[in-house]
This record gives C-alpha cells, structure tokens and sequence, in this order.
C-alpha cells in the first residue's frame, strides 16, 4: 500500500472510478510459447504450462508489467494484480501449488511497482488484488452417485485463500478483489481467509466482490439468486459489490440496477466485450461497449467500471471520459432486517410495527431432528438418506419458511451425519432454497455444517451457561461464518424460568454480542424458553405466561433484535393427545406473536387456526396459558382426559386436515406425462411405479427411455437455456434420470437382441490450456445415467493423451470441453491427431465458446469421422444413441456434413459481401454536403 496517497474509500466517494480490462485476453496478444511460461525455473514440471497466466509473475514479469502500464496509461484508476488463480486449489493441476503463494505475493509487488510509477496528488493509482473463485465449487458434488462428496472442504479453501490473500497484503495492495463469484460458498471462504489475514498482519482494507450470473434468471451458476447472495455476505464489512464476466454490459443491465437498488455497498461493473460469437470471439468494439457502459453511469448505478473478457486498453481509454463530471452511485441505507437465504432469500423486519395479524412470522420446520422425530432418527441410523430429505421436502412445500436440522443422538456421528445430510440437502432445489438452522449443543457439528451451506444460515444455539468467555467465543465464530445465532435464556446459574431472569439473561447477552463482538441486533434471535405448563408443579403454571411478557419486554428494550421458540415443549405434559397439542400450540402463538414472537419452531404441516378451536375449549387452553384462574391448569387436565376417552368422531376440537398429496388426481394423467414431470421436478416419490405401469404400455423397456423420459430430458435443457432452471436442478434431474434406467435395466437385459442400440465406453476430457470442468462433469452425470461407461481424463489434456487413451480403452465416443477461446485450437489439434492415427472415432464438442459453426469451420474438415456440436448436456444421450447404431450413424453422419456444408458455403458467401472498415468508411452516406 502507498501511504502517503488518499484512501480507495475516500477515492469512490469522490468520483466513479475506472478499473483496468482483462488480464488474459492482454496476454495473448503477447504470443507467449511454452517456454515464456516456464521460463528458466519450471523446466522440469510435467504437463502443459501455457495458459497459467498467474505463473508469468514469476517467469515473465516485463509482460504483467507491461500491460498493468498499459492500462494505467490509459487512464484506470484500479489495477488488478495477475493472481486470479495464484492459490494452490486451482495450481494443483499444473503441479505448482507449492509456488502459488510466490506468484501472489510478487504479482502483487509487479502491480504496486506500476501503479506507484503513475500515481500524482491529482490522480492516484490503486492496486486490487484478484482473488479467483477457483476450479472447485463447495457447494455440488462432483460424483454423480454420492450428492454428499465434494472435492475439498470448506477449512481445505479457506487455507488456500489465506495463503494467497496474506501474499497479496505483503506485497501491497490496496484492495481485495473476490471476483468471478459463481458459488457463494467459495466466496465466504475467501472472505473468511481475507479477514484472517488482514487480523493477522494488523491492517483493515476493502473487500470487493464481483459474481457472475450464470443464466437468464439472474442466478449464480450454484443457483443462488442476488438477493440470496446479498444476504449471505450480509455480516461482513463488504466494501463493494458488483458484476463481472458472464455477459455483456447490456445484458447486466437489469442485474446492475436491481444491485443497485438493494446492495447497501458500493457497486462495480466490469463485464465482457459483449456475449462470445460463434466463433468463440467478442463482437463489441471499443466504442460500442463504451456506448453501452455511458448508460450505467448515466443513471448512477455504479461507482466502479471495468472490463472482463476480450477488453484491453484500447476499451479502458474510453471510459475514462464516460465518468469525468459524472454523479457517483450513493449506496443505500443499511437493512435493519434480519436477512437469511437458502438459494433464495428470506427477509424478516425487525420493527413491532402493523396489526398482529399482518406481523410476518418465520416458521422454522421441526421435524428433521433426530431428537423430536422418531422417523428422522430411524431414517438417519439406517442410512435411509432420500426418504429423510423427503421429509424436509415436505415442511417446504407446507410453507416452512427455514428447516431445522439436528444430529445430537449418542448413537450418531453427529458432525458426519450433519454434513452428510446438508451436503445431501445442496443437491436438492426445492428443499435448499430456504435457509437452515443448524441445531446443535456440540460446537464442532456447528462449524462443520457453517462449511457446508452456502447461504446465511440460523445457530441453534448459543448460551452465557459456560460463562462469557465461551459465549463470546461461540459467537464471534458465528459472526465469521456469517449467520444469525439464537441465544437461549441460560447462564452459568442454569435455565431462566421466570420473566425476571429471562429479561436478565437477555439483555446481558445483547451488550456482549453488540459491544464485545460487533454483531448486528438484527441477527440476533433470543430464545427465551417456551416450558411445559400443566405438568402437576404449580411453579411450571405461568411458564407460558412469562415467555409472552419477555418476548414483549425483548422486542421493546432490545432493539432490531428476534424471539424464537420450540413450541412443542409448551404441551409436554400432554404427549399422545396430538389434538389437544395442537390447539394449545395454536393458542399460544396467536397470543406471543401479538407481544412481538416472530420465530417458530413448529410442524408446518398443522394447519389448525385460532378461529377453529371451538370457544369454550379454546376458553379452557387460554386460562391455563394466561394463568387466569387459579385452577386453570387443572381445568386443562381435565380437558385432556375427556378428550382421549372420547370417540374420534366427538373430539372437541375440529382440526382441518393437513395438506397432503393427492395421487388421484396424478393418475389420470398419462404415464408418459407423470415421467416427464418427474424428471423437471426431479422426484422419485411415484417413480418406480410409473415406470412398471409403462413397462406394460411400451413395446421394450429401451423405448420408455428412448422416448418419455428422453423428452423430459430435452425439456430440462430448453428450460435449462431460457434460464427457467438452475443447474443444482439439472443435476438433481440427472440424478432421477439415473434411478429410472437403474430401475429398468433388467428389463432392458432380458429384452437384448443383435444389433439393439445400447450404451458405449465414453471419453471426456477439458482440452489443454484450460481447467474449466463444470460443463464437462454435467455431461458426464448425463451420459452416466443413461448407461454410458465414463472415462474422464480431467482438465489440461494434451491432444496426444486423449488419441493414446482412445486406442488403449477402445471407445466409442469423445468428449472434448473447453471454455475459453484458446480451446478451440486445442479441439482442432485433437482432431488432425486422432486422423494422422487411423482413427475415426465420433467426437461431441461442447463448452461455452464453442459453436456449430466453429465446428463446421474448423473441426469436422480436419477429421474422417462425425464431430457434433453439442448445445447442452441433455441432449449428448441422444446424439449418442443415434452414434452408436450402425444403421443410424451413417445416416446422421449424412446430414451432419450436408449441414456442415451449408453453413461453410453460408458463411464463406457473408465473408466475401463484407468490406474493409476502412472501404465501409469510405461509402459512408454523406447526408450534410
């Protein structure tokens, strides 16, 4: 850092800032070998290294250096340091993760060098250092048959970012820049790291963040919305936030101002030159995006504008002008809602304010506890996992508004079997798009199941019963895990039963969290004891009574700040008299929700209301728990007792049934129809006896793949690219794909005769010069459950191990993936390798600047065999099926290259039409001569 220049803070909130363009699409320019990247050091490292651009800080330093003056020359203000990848999860696939903390810290000191050589009194010059999302998501399996495995954990990611951001901080930034955020559980590890490092070496800088959408509906590739991100980085001293990569400045617009009417930080934009074309390249010219870019700063949406990539200097000479004079964006007010988000987000106001009846209250669904439900506790020991997931699917879809989950049983590794199940849960949209409460009195299953959640979750709990400084402990690793805690009502003297100690307990609590620990009072939830009443001890009588006077006096003294409760121990005394239960649970709340309880820990799926209980019964419940007669409890008992003596029929309180599922209604819909919605919603609830039902309607059980369930494939991937599904549900419809043709396989055994189509041995692999394997691992999930043999060679393969692995495994098909432009050549290298060999082995080309096109252009004319542009996974297994028929393969083969010759002739047709730009400009109209 230059300490004698001012502060980035003071800097942004003078002016709109410009930050440099990319960094990549710069160092091509440069046509740097193999050996500009290994230099004199990294001779003997195995595999590729070209395309490890954070290595160049080591190898050729004159390059970084040349091109952060180049951008500083052109007016930016932040200059990004080369580390996007300088840690050692993403180095360990080019054997270098020894060497990422070298490549931080001295990319770092390139960066703070340049910027230091431009900075004047007028116009200083910041460094931000880059901090990449990595190759690895937290937050999604990368084993299609275990939704419970990751590669890594979250303490594993945090110790990679650590390393990299306490490097960055040596060697001097300004900033730290959290980009490219594609899953937010990645990011809070990375914060995580950033504010350890920053304790560690006694300094405070800003922390940036920048995500990319990842579809149409405004998601991150995880499947988080914004707003659920917002929330999930709502505890941190977040500096900016912004939007980067994905798309164009024109197609981030929307996002950018729904940031920037929601975010309470200041916000960045740096995005693509436009969306890639079918050749895998930018479109938008300088002036172009620049026209583009003047429209955020006109409506003062941002306070930050960049490139990502395919923009170089040429495009950052331009923006400068685009902010001179201009208003700044000024952030909006801090939220004084408690914030929390599964893939979605949940926002409870903190106010008293409104009519009882219109005050929002959060019901935490209960029955995921292992203590409370005998069923989840035996579906858990017998590893009964996706009937246990069915029953916090069911709290969902009753309206449980956050799932509580709880593994405390002596029998239970309680911190494996919790993040087993969440881990489990991520996997499941319908589910994991509410937030959890981690339920735990065993600290380390509560930090373990913080690594697995990628949205702001609830602790259950914290407590003053091991004195202060446990408590403040507890809480401050809560606070670095960014969730809200509930405090129960315990101190070191035990249990608060009476209102005097309950308010006691509670305010001291608060000043500790507040003043001590700097936690927010709004993601601070007391808990303070809902008890048994009616239990035969006159004492316990009025505990529901001054659980109502606390909450009041909580929610008048204790500002912004929530009560919760788990309302079944109200009616302990009263077990196997589920009725009666109920009403009294029904009672009570319509009672606390009035004096400000916000938060339940309830049974979504009761659905009985106050109104309902029949007056004189519902009389009888009220006296007891408002403590308005002297026999009140007794009169309750009585009740009871009636109650269970009576017949069903006579019972005195009318409950309205719980909503359930109605088959009925299912089954007069056509086979064909119920399994295809089973695969858009991915439910396996009916599926096997669909499956049987047409197994008597089609001829072979193959059709029923080959037919009903392959369009409600084809569907997922229409709705997939219209942004309509995310892709944690994508996998969880490949996942139901896989137990349909699990199911159906001895069927299709049996029914086997010569020359049936039937799976093959598949080869995947991402091209060399590029470590991007999402969409790779997506196909393979896909061809996997369709019966395929996957082999998967990884990222980084070069074209002479992908034709050696070919002919040793004698596949059927090949896979290649790639992400980034330099891909493209790679697959063409492939291809001429696989021919000079004799082989002609049908190749499926997919990634994101990939294109028909491109393949038409490029690839099919260098090969013997078919090569097959694919749009998106689900439809590999149908390309793959036709492949793989003798008879059919010629004739897709056909028309592959009668199509692919259509477009060449399209294409070379457009090419010759087109002028110079300088003979474009030399027509131009003259409209004033």
């Amino acid at each position: 850092m230059n300490a004698t220049q001012p502060t980035l803070q003071s800097q942004v909130e003078r002016r709109v800032l410009v930050l440099d363009g990319a960094m990549g699409t710069m160092i091509q320019q440069y046509g740097l070998t193999e050996d500009d990247f290994r230099g004199g050091r990294f001779g003997d490292v195995p595999g590729e290294l070209r395309g490890n651009n954070d290595m160049l800080c080591l190898t050729r330093p004159d390059v970084v250096c040349d091109i952060h003056r180049k951008y500083l020359s052109a007016g930016a203000d932040i200059i990004e340091t080369n580390t996007f990848s300088a840690q050692r999860v993403s180095q360990a696939d080019y054997h270098l993760e020894a060497f990422a903390r070298d490549m931080a810290l001295h990319g770092a000191r390139l960066a703070r060098r340049c910027a230091d050589e431009f900075s004047s009194r007028d116009k200083p010059r910041y460094v931000a250092g880059s901090i990449g999302p990595t190759n690895k998501t937290l937050s999604i399996s990368p084993d299609v048959c275990n939704a419970a495995a990751r590669d890594l954990s979250f303490d594993q990611m945090t110790a990679a970012y650590y390393e990299q951001a306490d490097a960055l901080i040596e060697g001097g930034v300004d900033a730290l820049l959290i980009e490219t955020v594609f899953d937010s559980l990645n990011s809070k590890a990375a914060i995580v790291a950033a504010l350890k490092a920053m304790e560690h070496r006694g300094v405070q800088l800003p922390i940036m963040l920048s995500v990319t959408v990842s579809d149409l509906a405004g998601r991150t590739l995880s499947g988080q919305t914004l707003d659920a991100f917002l929330a999930t980085i709502s505890t941190y001293p977040i500096f900016s936030i912004g939007l980067n990569c994905s798309f164009g400045a024109e197609q981030m617009l929307p996002y950018l101002r729904h940031l920037a009417a929601t975010a309470p930080y200041y916000i960045s934009c740096y995005p693509n030159a436009g969306l890639p074309n079918q050749m895998g390249l930018y479109d938008e010219t300088p002036e172009s995006m620049a026209e583009k870019m003047a429209q955020m700063v006109e409506e003062g949406l941002v306070n930050i504008i960049g490139g990502c990539c395919g923009t170089t200097d040429v495009f950052i000479r331009l923006f400068g002008p685009l902010v001179d004079g201009r208003h700044r964006h000024v952030p909006v007010p801090r939220h004084s809602e408690l914030w929390l988000s599964g893939l979605e987000a949940v926002r409870l106001p903190s106010a008293h304010d409104g009519q009882p009846a219109d005050r929002p209250f959060l019901v935490v669904g209960e029955r995921c506890n292992v203590a409370g439900s005998r069923k989840f506790l035996r579906l858990i020991k017998e590893k009964q996992y996706d009937e246990a997931l069915q029953i916090a699917r069911r709290q969902v879809a009753q309206g449980a508004a956050v799932i509580d989950i709880n593994m405390d049983d002596a029998l239970l590794d309680a911190e494996q079997e919790m993040a087993r199940f969440l881990n489990m849960m991520a996997a499941e949209p319908d589910i994991c798009r509410v937030p959890v409460m981690i339920d735990s009195s065993r600290w380390p299953v509560i930090m373990r199941a913080l690594g697995c959640v990628q949205g702001k979750s609830i602790v259950n709990s914290i407590s003053l019963k091991e004195g202060e400084e446990v408590f403040v402990s507890h809480a401050r690793d809560v606070r670095r895990m960014g969730a809200a805690v509930v405090v129960m009502c315990f101190d070191e003297q035990g249990q608060a039963t009476t209102y005097a100690r309950r308010t006691a307990i509670a305010q001291r609590a608060y000043r500790l969290l507040t003043e001590q620990v700097g936690m927010s009072p709004q993601d601070i939830i007391f808990d303070p004891n809902i008890l048994a009443i009616a239990t035969g001890m006159a004492e316990h009588d009025s505990q529901a009574l001054s659980f109502i006077q606390a909450t009041e006096w909580i929610r008048t003294h204790l500002p912004l700040c929530h009560v919760s409760g788990g309302v079944s121990n109200l009616s302990f005394s009263f077990r196997g008299n589920n009725a009666l239960r109920e009403a009294m649970h029904t009672v009570f709340l319509h009672h606390a929700r009035q004096h400000g309880m916000d938060i339940g820990i309830v049974n979504p799926g009761t659905n009985l209301n106050y109104d309902d209980i029949p007056e004189a019964q519902r009389s009888v419940i009220e006296d007891a728990l408002l403590c308005r007669t002297s026999d009140a409890a007794e009169r309750l008992t009585d009740m009871a007792r009636n109650m269970m003596e009576a017949e069903p029929a006579a019972t005195a309180v009318e409950r309205k049934p719980a909503a359930a599922p109605q088959p009925g209604q299912r089954w007069r819909q056509p086979v064909e129809q119920r399994l295809q919605e089973a695969l858009l919603n991915g439910s396996s609830e009916y599926l096997t006896d669909d499956l049987h039902e047409a197994l008597g309607r089609f001829p072979r059980a193959v059709d029923i793949i080959e037919g009903p369930l392959m369009e409600g494939m084809n569907r997922v991937g229409q709705l997939f690219g219209q942004g309509k599904m995310f892709l944690p549900q994508v996998v969880k419809t490949a996942r139901t794909m896989k137990q349909a043709v699990e199911t159906l396989q001895p069927y299709i055994e049996k029914e086997k005769f010569e020359g049936q189509p039937s799976a093959g041995r598949v080869l995947l692999a991402t091209v060399k010069g590029d470590v991007h394997d999402i969409g790779k691992n997506i196909v393979a999930v896909v061809m996997a459950c369709n019966g395929y043999d996957i082999i998967d060679m990884g990222v980084m393969v070069p074209p002479e191990q992908i034709v050696r692995k070919a002919q040793q495994e004698h596949v059927d098909i090949i896979g290649l993936s790639g992400l980034i432009t330099p891909s493209l050549e790679e697959m063409v290298r492939v291809a001429q390798l696989l021919r000079e060999a004799g082989l002609s082995i049908p190749i499926m080309i997919g990634g994101a600047t990939t294109s028909r096109l491109h393949v038409a252009l490029r690839i099919a004319p260098v090969y013997d065999g078919p090569v097959v542009w694919m749009k998106d996974a689900s439809q590999n297994p149908l390309v793959a099926t036709q492949l793989m028929n003798d008879v059919s393969k010629h004739r897709f083969a056909e028309e592959l290259n009668t199509e692919y010759e259509q477009l060449r002739h399209e294409y070379n047709e457009q090419q010759q039409q087109l002028l110079t730009l300088d003979e474009a400009r030399r027509n131009k109209p003259h409209l004033f001569d």
